[in-house]
Protein backbone atom coordinates (compact mmCIF):
# COMPACT_ATOMS: atom_id res chain seq x y z
CA UNK A 1 0.00 0.00 0.00
CA UNK A 2 0.58 3.36 0.62
CA UNK A 3 2.59 3.05 4.24
CA UNK A 4 -0.40 4.70 6.37
CA UNK A 5 -0.51 1.79 8.23
CA UNK A 6 3.19 1.24 9.09
CA UNK A 7 3.61 5.66 9.48
CA UNK A 8 1.14 4.95 12.26
CA UNK A 9 2.38 1.96 14.13
CA UNK A 10 5.42 4.00 13.83
CA UNK A 11 3.65 7.03 15.45
CA UNK A 12 2.41 4.82 18.13
CA UNK A 13 5.86 3.97 19.43
CA UNK A 14 7.08 7.25 19.12
CA UNK A 15 4.57 8.40 21.81
CA UNK A 16 5.84 5.28 23.75
CA UNK A 17 9.05 6.28 23.86
CA UNK A 18 8.37 9.92 24.73
CA UNK A 19 6.69 8.34 27.93
CA UNK A 20 8.97 6.10 28.84
CA UNK A 21 7.79 2.73 27.85
CA UNK A 22 10.47 0.08 26.79
CA UNK A 23 8.18 -2.33 24.45
CA UNK A 24 5.08 -1.96 22.68
CA UNK A 25 2.24 -4.77 23.47
CA UNK A 26 -0.52 -5.50 20.24
CA UNK A 27 -3.17 -8.12 19.34
CA UNK A 28 -2.80 -8.82 16.08
CA UNK A 29 -5.89 -10.30 13.66
CA UNK A 30 -4.09 -13.54 12.62
CA UNK A 31 -3.40 -12.45 8.86
CA UNK A 32 -1.78 -9.43 9.40
CA UNK A 33 1.08 -11.52 11.15
CA UNK A 34 3.20 -10.22 8.44
CA UNK A 35 2.39 -7.00 8.66
CA UNK A 36 3.52 -6.31 11.93
CA UNK A 37 6.88 -8.81 11.91
CA UNK A 38 8.09 -6.69 9.00
CA UNK A 39 7.74 -3.67 11.28
CA UNK A 40 10.18 -5.96 14.25
CA UNK A 41 7.13 -7.06 15.69
CA UNK A 42 7.10 -10.48 17.59
CA UNK A 43 4.46 -13.14 18.11
CA UNK A 44 3.96 -15.26 21.90
CA UNK A 45 1.57 -17.07 23.24
CA UNK A 46 -1.24 -19.01 21.90
CA UNK A 47 -3.89 -18.14 19.27
CA UNK A 48 -7.00 -16.90 21.18
CA UNK A 49 -10.47 -15.84 19.76
CA UNK A 50 -11.33 -11.58 19.74
CA UNK A 51 -14.72 -10.74 18.39
CA UNK A 52 -14.79 -13.97 16.74
CA UNK A 53 -11.65 -13.74 14.83
CA UNK A 54 -8.36 -15.83 15.25
CA UNK A 55 -5.50 -13.33 16.82
CA UNK A 56 -1.87 -13.76 18.47
CA UNK A 57 -0.27 -11.35 21.39
CA UNK A 58 2.64 -9.65 19.50
CA UNK A 59 5.55 -7.36 21.03
CA UNK A 60 8.17 -5.21 20.09
CA UNK A 61 11.11 -3.54 22.13
CA UNK A 62 11.84 0.46 21.77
Amino acid sequence: GLGVGAALVRGIEAAAREHGLTAVDLHAQTHALGFYERLGYEAYGPEFPDADMPHRAMRRAL
